[in-house]
């Protein structure tokens, strides 16, 4: 048994779909599958290199929102495995089982179909590097040591504390593009865990400027990250990790 890849998946309303999967196909120099699914609803973000690892979904109602999917060789077992530490069983379907981690978050599994090479950073024209290699739960306080407890007994990657104290973050495999990452957010509304993308840039400024022109909004700066919002209403943030490695 082994969790063999990550796929991040943006879920937008109707009325943002188009926007959403626009935007992060520019940002990522991807191209965009032909939809599928019974209404069209899903695309895969195809990278320019490596294997694919971003998805959108048109959804019918609610806000902007991300999710990630867990390819893996045994789609019951890991779900009676995530039981067994704690998650819980939303929905199944046909090749998927859609489930809930300790402390709120959705997540999908998945089966595998071969991928196993990380995309690399983009080179831009001025200079600067970056790439899209992390997924980040925000956990209140109370949740956060058990999710974190959860996922790196679920997935059996190492679980290690960050640079800064609200922060941990699991190692992944070498053959797995996306990055796990947890924060504990200060936040006395937040019930349930929840999921939004980081990109590692070596110019943060510079990436910054970038997602600007496309249409992105600065929320907020701190010293080692910046948070824009989407022209579709979805958060996001711009860190100086290395883009080659995801460290700082």
């Amino acid at each position: 048994m082994a969790i063999l890849w990550l796929t991040a998946f943006l879920d937008y309303p109707g009325i943002d779909f188009a926007a959403g999967a626009n935007f992060w196909r520019t940002v990522t120099t991807s191209t965009l599958s032909p939809p599928r699914g019974a209404d069209g609803e899903f695309a895969t973000l195809l990278p320019s290199s490596g294997d694919a690892y971003l998805r959108v979904q048109r959804i019918g109602e609610g806000v902007a929102n991300c999710h990630l999917d867990l390819h893996v060789d045994d789609i019951a077992a890991y779900a009676a495995r995530a039981q067994d530490l704690g998650a819980s069983v939303v929905r199944k379907g046909l090749g998927i089982v859609t489930m809930r981690s300790p402390g709120g978050m959705d997540f999908c599994l998945v089966s595998h179909h071969g991928e196993h090479e990380r995309p690399q950073p983009e080179l831009w024209p001025d200079g600067h590097r970056s790439i899209l290699d992390q997924v980040c739960v925000d956990v209140a306080p109370y949740a956060f040591a058990d999710e974190c407890a959860f996922w790196a007994e679920f997935t059996r990657w190492p679980l290690h504390e960050a640079s800064r104290s609200e922060f941990a973050y699991l190692t992944r495999p070498s053959d797995v593009a996306l990055r796990l990452l947890f924060q504990r957010v200060e936040d006395p509304n937040k019930t349930r865990a929840s999921a939004h993308l980081d990109l590692a840039s070596d110019d943060v400024a510079s990436e910054v400027e970038r997602h600007q022109s496309l249409g992105a909004h600065v929320l907020w700066e701190l010293e080692d990250w910046t948070t824009l919002r989407d022209p579709a209403g979805l958060a996001y943030c711009v860190t100086r990790r290395r883009p080659d490695t995801g460290t700082l």
